[in-house]
């Protein structure tokens, strides 16, 4: 059995590659090993920059038409997930000024926590709140555009977090959420692939030998544009001491919507612990419609609560543990059961004054 690299393979897996990676969407993140990676750009509203590497396929000849081919995986990345950001190498704004006229955000930090002890709590409920990047108030999460920082969608700061900060993603699986199972980058990657599929190659020199090739099923990677929904992990804590209701975020997971067999599945992609992310999201401006010069971070977002979320689960009269969507089917019913949780909530605060 002899090995050797057909070129044939090269260009046919090279070609495949490149015509999955063109139906799938782009998120600014850049894979720091493999020995192979590929970018695309669907949405011309966003130039990303691609950066194109050749795929590497492993492929073993078989004399024997009997014999079984061996395997190889195709390890190049689909879906243009790994674009790098681009600079601007000259003034990008209208003023007079040698800093690019722009402030920088690179020093910013988190304002600090209020310090709250267990034993001053009378209240506390736990909360899951998911925010919809379609509806008005949330379309920042999912604005399309390209700064010196890179993508500015919400989900593509995220895994700038978690390539360049170190933060660190911990598994979905199984609805848990809370923080158990560290994950690697590379795991994360493969997250984002779509799932492992095999297909047969024959080769061009000897026909009676067919090479078996492993690659993503791009059809069950989550689109770029299917990740507008955050899920919120929350704590809802009444302090004696101050006799005030603090709301602190505990955790942040992408939940992303895949269209299998032409019905819509949300899957949670990832948490991540939200104390740990507060210094990255320190550092990342929120697009202000009205106001290119009067931006908050996204830091001051989620501590000012400039979003609107509806609730999917709380620990309030939650004996089994389940989803508002297991409890009930009808969405609207839902919608009302969650407003009645955040209303319980507010009045727990408010019957606690006396006028």
């Amino acid at each position: 059995m002899k090995k050797y690299i057909t070129p044939f393979c090269f260009v046919m897996g090279g070609l495949l590659m490149v015509i999955a990676g063109n139906a799938q969407g782009g998120f600014n993140y850049k894979k720091k090993a493999g020995p192979a990676t590929t970018t695309t750009a669907k949405d011309s509203v966003v130039p990303v920059a691609p950066i194109a590497a050749p795929a590497v396929t492993t492929t073993i000849a078989v004399a024997d038409p009997n014999v079984k081919p061996n395997k190889s995986i195709d390890t190049t990345l689909v879906g243009g997930f790994n674009s790098n950001a681009r600079k601007s190498l000259r003034n990008n704004y209208g003023f007079s000024s040698n800093n690019n006229a722009k402030k920088s955000t690179q020093q910013r930090m988190p304002a600090n926590y209020q310090n709250l002890r267990e034993e001053d709590a009378l209240y506390s409920e736990f909360v899951w709140e998911e925010i919809d990047g379609r509806e008005k108030i949330n379309r920042p999460f999912i604005y399309q555009a390209y700064d010196d920082n890179g993508d500015q969608r919400f989900f593509a700061i995220l895994l700038k977090a978690i390539e360049n900060d170190g933060v660190v993603p911990f598994s979905a699986e199984g609805g848990d959420d809370r923080f158990t199972k560290p994950l690697g980058l590379e795991e994360v990657n493969a997250m984002l692939k779509g799932s492992l599929d095999t297909q047969l190659v024959q080769n061009i020199s000897n026909p009676n030998v067919f090479d078996t090739s492993i690659i993503y099923n791009t059809k069950l990677a989550p689109n770029s544009d299917s990740i507008y929904t955050f899920r919120l992990k929350e704590q809802f804590i009444f302090d004696s001491k101050t006799s005030r209701m603090y709301c602190r975020i505990i955790g942040i997971a992408p939940v992303a919507t895949i269209v299998i067999n032409n019905k819509p599945v949300k899957r949670t992609l990832f948490w991540i612990y939200y104390p740990e992310l507060r210094n990255s999201l320190a550092k990342h401006e929120v697009y202000n419609p009205r106001n290119i010069s009067s931006r908050i971070t996204w830091e001051e977002l989620f501590e000012s609560r400039y979003f609107n979320g509806y609730v999917v689960k709380s620990t309030l009269d939650n004996y089994n543990d389940k989803m508002l969507n297991s409890l009930y089917s009808d969405p609207k019913r839902r919608l009302l059961e969650g407003d009645k949780i955040k209303q319980k909530i507010f009045d727990y605060e408010q019957d606690r004054w006396v006028y």
